[in-house]
């Protein structure tokens, strides 16, 4: 009977105990500031090519009305950066994003930022002010973007930056800001690397 009420103790407790989390991301949640967005701690996730799932297929608007889907940068590695003007670490990293997609323009690489958000006209405001040039999908009304990498490595910050394969697939993510352009540059030299 002791032997029982021992183990029922030590089941109780390990219950208890998955309540308890260092995740990073539910502890900001918890803390109820007023920041108004979930910083990622700029962890990065690669995917090996033999574990990438399906293609992430999409479509939407930019801020400046054209229409845009994955299909437009086929045979091309793909950087999506999520984000929106109100985001602090969304406005430090801009410049190293904008640094990069000019390094990359013309040379297989293409960035694509999907502003979750704001309007076309916050998210121009936003670019003409950080100086960056490659488009953005307006993404607030119908989430439809986001959706379309939900089941993949979904992004659950913001900033969060996906760099897509040749294929359309998830190769890796920046959880949070791009912190050390060179982390991201590496992610995009390995990717376009890559064998077909």
């Amino acid at each position: 009977m002791r032997i029982l009420k021992t183990a029922a103790i030590l089941v109780v407790g390990a219950i208890a105990l998955t309540g308890c989390t260092t995740d990073t991301l539910a502890a900001q949640y918890r803390a109820g500031s007023d920041k108004n967005y979930i910083a990622g701690d700029g962890s990065v996730t690669e995917i090996a090519p033999s574990n990438r799932g399906k293609p992430v297929t999409f479509t939407g608007t930019t801020e400046t009305g054209k229409a845009v889907s994955s299909s437009d940068y086929a045979g091309e590695v793909l950087v999506v950066n999520f984000w929106y003007a109100g985001c602090a670490p969304c406005r430090i990293e801009a410049t190293d994003l904008q640094a990069l997609s000019q390094k990359y323009a013309g040379k297989g690489a293409s960035f694509l930022g999907v502003n979750l958000y704001d309007s076309a006209d916050t998210a121009i405001g936003f670019e003409t002010n950080y100086r960056v040039t490659y488009p953005s999908v307006i993404d607030r009304d119908t989430g439809s973007v986001l959706l379309a990498f939900s089941g993949s490595v979904p992004p659950k910050a913001t900033p969060t930056t996906i760099v897509l394969d040749k294929q359309g697939r998830v190769a890796a993510r920046i959880l949070g800001p791009v912190s050390d352009q060179t982390t991201l540059d590496n992610l995009i030299q390995t990717t376009l690397a890559e064998k077909n």
